[in-house]
């Protein structure tokens, strides 16, 4: 059932902390050190850091420093040394300073991770905690039709109509008429992005494979718990 599991068990070794995950989830991040991860290509297996100490692990977490051991900042990222190409459920936590600026990407596509209330952003967000651990639960699918019109995605509340008549194809959204030649419609992978519980992104476009990461940028960023569960159909 989890093809993937064994690989990953060999690469992530049994968390520092007395908290496990839940059933069916393996760990990415050990809480220990950097093994299964890699920066550029350096090889992180049994280290507490990068060489540049732009990432560390501390009390269980990885730690995203806004500046490396030579004062530069600038972005910075740190990924799974695993790709993974099939649906799947990846959750973790995050911890914030104020008003700092990180992302996780998911297959090489970013959502942008913030300090989401004191920055002003995301404000349907309502169970957000400053200074405190935040929950990310992202689950990615393929096979997933996406219809935009005008840029904006066509919601299961919506009714967009397309007819013919004459030849000529006429549409309409939700009974207004819309410009046929701003309609697009995909098919492909998108991830749904939820922290505590409450959407930032409902349907993220992401490539069909690809590692999970996570970013350093402006401000100290905490991340925790990071573990991932292959879905079946």
């Amino acid at each position: 059932m989890y093809r993937l599991f064994p690989a990953l068990l060999a690469l992530f070794p049994v968390p520092a902390d007395e908290w496990k995950p839940e059933d069916g989830f393996v760990l990415l991040f050990n809480g220990k050190d950097l093994t299964g991860w890699k920066y550029g290509n350096e090889a992180l297996d049994g280290k507490t850091e990068t060489a540049d100490k732009r990432f560390q692990v501390v009390d269980g977490a990885i730690v995203a420093n806004e500046k490396d051991a030579a004062g530069k900042g600038g972005i910075k990222d740190l990924y799974t040394v695993p790709s993974f190409d099939k649906d799947f459920q990846v959750r973790l936590e995050f911890r914030a300073g104020l008003k700092a600026d990180s992302g996780v990407y998911i297959r090489r596509n970013q959502l942008q991770v913030r300090d989401y209330k004191r920055r002003g952003e995301q404000k349907q967000l309502t169970k957000f905690k400053d200074d405190d651990w935040n929950e990310l639960d992202i689950t990615v699918r393929g096979g997933v039709v996406t219809t935009t019109v005008n840029g904006k995605a066509v919601t299961a509340k919506d009714v967009l109509e397309l007819t013919v008549k004459d030849g000529k194809p006429e549409a309409k959204l939700n009974g207004q008429p819309v410009d046929v030649s701003n309609i697009q419609v995909s098919v492909g992978a998108v991830a749904e992005c939820l922290c505590n519980g409450e959407v930032v992104d409902k349907a993220m476009k992401v490539p069909s494979a690809g590692p999970i990461g996570v970013q350093a940028e402006s401000g100290k960023f905490e991340f925790r718990r990071i573990r991932l569960k292959e879905l079946t159909k």
